[in-house]
């Protein structure tokens, strides 16, 4: 059997498989082959012919004549299984948008959360305006932020003159 090889064996011809695929899957194509059949006399004689007595090279098992001859690994079956691939893919893809359109559905018929109450302006400790500033105000030339005055404040404590205590020790910051 090994010495007839080339003569029955196909040829591989790797098909689909490409990147990211799950198996590398392909076929033998049988154009040149020549299929190589045994049996005995004594099967022949005790089953028959159409029975499971027929022997063909690379199958490895007892098989009828139309099995024996058929390719079960040839371009038809990998296109057979190609197609059912593409089945499978197909119900996965309408089944992944049912559950997207479930899903959607689901969050329309949500209510809307309830937005956050806005957080108490904190009032300046000097002009009781809000901390922030008035609307409009341009906070590029105030001061850092302190969490007690408004910009407007906080430039005028910046712009005052220093007592006498904080021009020999310092300006310290006060605490909250």
């Amino acid at each position: 059997m090994e010495l007839t090889r080339l003569v029955w064996s196909g040829s591989y011809h790797g098909a689909g498989g490409g990147y990211g695929a799950e198996e590398r899957d392909g076929y033998y194509g049988y154009a040149d082959a020549i299929p190589l059949l045994f049996t005995t006399l004594d099967r022949l004689q005790t089953s028959g012919p159409r029975e499971a007595v027929w022997w063909r090279c690379g199958h490895g098992q007892w098989e009828t004549l139309p099995d024996a001859l058929a390719n079960p690994d040839d371009h038809d079956a990998w296109y057979a299984r190609d197609e059912q691939h593409c089945r499978r893919r197909d119900e996965e893809r309408e089944q992944q948008h049912q559950e997207w359109a479930a899903e959607r559905e689901r969050w329309a018929q949500e209510p809307d959360p309830e937005p956050e109450p806005a957080p108490e302006a904190t009032l300046c400790e000097r002009c009781k305006g809000p901390v922030t500033g008035p609307l409009g105000y341009d906070l590029e030339f105030a001061p850092p932020e302190d969490g007690r005055h408004c910009p407007s404040c906080r430039t005028d404590l910046r712009q005052q003159h220093p007592t006498l205590r904080q021009a020999v020790f310092g300006r310290r910051p006060r605490s909250k």
